[in-house]
């Protein structure tokens, strides 16, 4: 059923999911259960040049588009894995990229592509502004050769396992500037060595290794800024439909793994003397749930298409980025009823994955925050906020 799929780059889909096989449900399991982070996973995905996928040979990495950083991460999902340890890494780099300057990119890049050097830690959401970016309020203040930065970020993913952290934080007070996202600025942080920065676990309903991070007079070297000061705000949103493409993609191997499972469950259990899956009330989520995914997967190639022709895909990326998290949940959905009392044991996974899921429709961006976005720069509507 699944293997009739349209899918792009076959043999990285097919060495991705054998090198998957090596870390099976029990490795997940036993992760979610400690909150703990993969980092033999992510080991294994650095050997093999899957991390280093959107990386410029020049600077070590593999050069591919990123309809192949996509296949990465989707193939990781279907295997019944969590991709959330390293998608940053393939998004956040690309500021670098695209901003950094010469030396930057000769410095980091290719520590980055050989695994010695994680960018896994993405500074931006604040406690008081959520995805309000324009009022957030970290400062960052020029002192002779250094910032000094204070405030403090929050849901800043894997900043424990991280050696740099890409942070947004204001240089010049929103009050002295034009525009409001102006005056925000990108600074590249060496968690290593950096001091004031303290960081603070959240536990959540899924692992995804989640912080709050303190900077007290934390000092970061002006080198270290990326691109123009002041035009950072720019910086990330460029990275941003990369990022959405990419959770998609991610939410079609969530997808993909429920009907996987689902169909093979109503295949083998029996009740009253036939198997469940010859009963049209458990037959028709399961198809349901795989047209839903058939649907939200061929708007996400329209969207991977496109970026990776350097054509305008904001919308593109945002519908499926919401399309693709809706699929997944409505696979969800139809894995826990289809399983009954299984669906919750942990020992069947599907409670682990329904949980991980359900995090794309309020992460990276809410689902709300998409709709009011096709609205005004799709239909014409009125700005909402």
């Amino acid at each position: 059923m699944i293997e009739k799929d349209h899918q792009s780059h076959p043999e990285i889909r097919a060495a991705v999911t054998r090198l998957c096989a090596d870390f099976p449900a029990s490795y997940w399991r036993a992760l979610d259960q400690a909150r703990g982070y993969p980092a033999e996973f992510v080991a294994a995905l650095t050997q093999a040049g899957y991390l280093a996928a959107l990386i410029p040979e020049e600077f070590g990495g593999a050069g591919l588009p990123l309809s192949a950083a996509a296949a990465i991460l989707e193939s990781v999902q279907a295997s019944g894995g969590n991709g959330a340890a390293c998608h940053a890494q393939m998004y956040i780099m690309g500021t670098i990229l695209r901003h950094g300057s010469p030396a930057q990119k000769a410095r980091y890049l290719p520590q980055i592509a050989e695994g010695t050097l994680r960018l896994q830690a993405f500074g931006v959401t604040e406690p008081s502004s959520g995805t309000d970016t324009s009022s957030l309020r970290t400062r960052a203040v020029r002192d002779g050769d250094d910032y000094v930065v204070n405030g403090s970020k929050v849901w800043t993913s894997r900043a424990e396992h991280s050696d740099l952290m890409l942070l947004l934080a204001r240089t010049t007070p929103q009050a002295a500037v034009e525009r409001r996202t102006d005056g925000l600025s990108t600074l590249l942080v060496d968690m290593r060595t950096a001091k004031g920065l303290t960081i603070r676990p959240i536990r959540t309903m899924m692992n995804h290794n989640s912080c709050e991070v303190f900077f007290e007079n934390m000092r970061v070297p002006a080198e270290n800024l990326i691109g123009v000061e002041g035009k950072g705000f720019r910086y990330i949103l460029d990275g941003m439909n990369a990022e959405r493409l990419l959770i998609a993609a991610e939410c079609i191997g969530d997808a993909k793994w429920f009907i996987a499972r689902s169909s093979a469950y109503a295949n083998e259990r029996v009740v009253f003397g036939r198997p469940i899956g010859q009963n049209q009330g458990v037959q028709f989520p399961i198809a349901r749930a795989y047209a839903q995914m058939r649907a939200a997967e061929a708007l996400l190639q329209q969207g991977l298409a496109a970026y990776d022709a350097g054509q305008p895909c904001g919308d593109l990326a945002n519908m499926a980025k919401m399309l693709c998290a809706e699929a997944s949940w409505a696979a969800g959905e139809a894995a826990i009823q289809t399983h009954g009392g299984y669906g919750f044991a942990e020992d069947y996974d599907i409670e682990r994955k329904f949980r991980e899921t359900r995090l794309y429709q309020v992460a990276p961006v809410s689902t709300n925050l998409i709709l009011s976005y096709v609205a005004e720069h799709v239909l014409g509507l009125p700005r909402s906020y």
